[in-house]
């Protein structure tokens, strides 16, 4: 009788060879080193900013601009952050090393060379202004603008307190990229669309701008927090250092005020109706909840204050926009 197991201690015929799953698991290691070295997962918070920047400004397309606009708009993002990710670990790496918080990051633990970081950085930056090329000539010759902005925030808690206004100015180029990507200009009143003209005007990504930055503002100061002891012994700016904690925290709640009112506005502006306001229902329980778990102050609770809820609110905040474009049938019509 045949043996159709096979022989004792062969692999059955169908699996696969053992060098092949090696490599793919190396493969996969490989890749998912470098998705936490450059913070991949932190995309959902100005990536969402950005798609509804992308929408509003398609909206007589329903915000879809072309699967080629849309893919390069996700590659000049992706790699924009990959640059300003990369030249952040760069430049903060001795903090890092020096931080019982941070000392596990890729660069002090040498998992990842610094050679290969730079090597990352520039090539990511290239990435960026390649795709920008290929939208219009006003994204190619604003590129290199973006990417001195994008790094130069990880320079600021160096000199100033404000270091957290850079980061808000770094990310809200992401729906002013998006928006001039489809349109290549910034026209402030269009022709041809009377009394609806600011639904189709530049202003909309100028204010959808301003909200990301006192959004930012607001939640790098809770982050902040964690970092308080660390920062104030070396020499760090922040406007946690500058005002303390309590008074910071009174400031991150005013911005994220400031924020919602922001985002009433360009919905108010962009013609939005009932499914817009229920996501700015939803996204001030965000807030409020974020600012109440900030007030515990532990590393547990900043975490879920940080991380969760703003990506949360800023994917709500693209579903509730593409739908309001997308199903405008949807809206209330007064």
């Amino acid at each position: 009788m045949k043996n159709i197991a096979g022989k004792q201690g062969q692999a059955p015929d169908h699996a696969p060879p053992l060098p092949a799953i090696r490599r793919e698991s190396s493969l996969l290691a490989t890749v998912r080193r470098w998705a936490e070295f450059v913070k991949f997962s932190h995309t959902v918070f100005a990536l969402p900013f950005a798609l509804a920047s992308m929408a509003v400004a398609a909206r007589e397309q329903r915000g879809w601009p072309g699967k080629k606009v849309f893919l390069l708009i996700l590659a000049a993002m992706t790699c924009a952050r990959t640059c300003a990710m990369s030249f952040n670990r760069i430049a903060d790496r001795e903090f890092d090393r020096a931080n019982p918080r941070t000392a596990g990051r890729h660069l002090p633990r040498g998992e990842i060379s610094l050679g290969s970081a730079w090597t990352l950085c520039i090539a990511s930056g290239v990435g960026l202004i390649v795709a920008a090329y290929f939208l219009n000539p006003a994204c190619f010759y604003l590129s290199p603008v973006a990417l001195l902005v994008v790094c130069f925030y990880s320079l600021t808690k160096r000199f100033t307190d404000f270091t957290h206004v850079f980061l808000g100015v770094a990310l809200a180029l992401a729906p002013i990229g998006a928006w001039l990507a489809v349109k290549g200009n910034f026209d402030f009143w269009p022709a041809g669309y009377g009394l609806r003209v600011l639904q189709y005007s530049a202003v909309l990504p100028l204010l959808l701008a301003a909200a990301v930055v006192f959004w930012l503002v607001g939640f790098d100061i809770i982050y902040a927090v964690q970092d308080y002891e660390f920062d104030r012994r070396n020499g760090l700016h922040s406007l946690v250092v500058r005002w303390g904690v309590a008074n910071a925290l009174a400031v991150s709640f005013l911005s994220h005020m400031l924020m919602w009112g922001l985002l009433a506005g360009f919905g108010l502006l962009a013609g939005f109706r009932l499914a817009y306001l229920a996501g700015l229902v939803f996204i001030l329980g965000c807030l409020l909840l974020e600012h109440a778990l900030a007030q515990r102050r532990s590393l547990n609770w900043i975490q879920l204050a940080f991380f969760r809820l703003n990506a949360l609110l800023s994917v709500v905040f693209l579903v509730v926009t593409l739908t309001e474009i997308v199903f405008p049938w949807m809206r209330i019509k007064r």
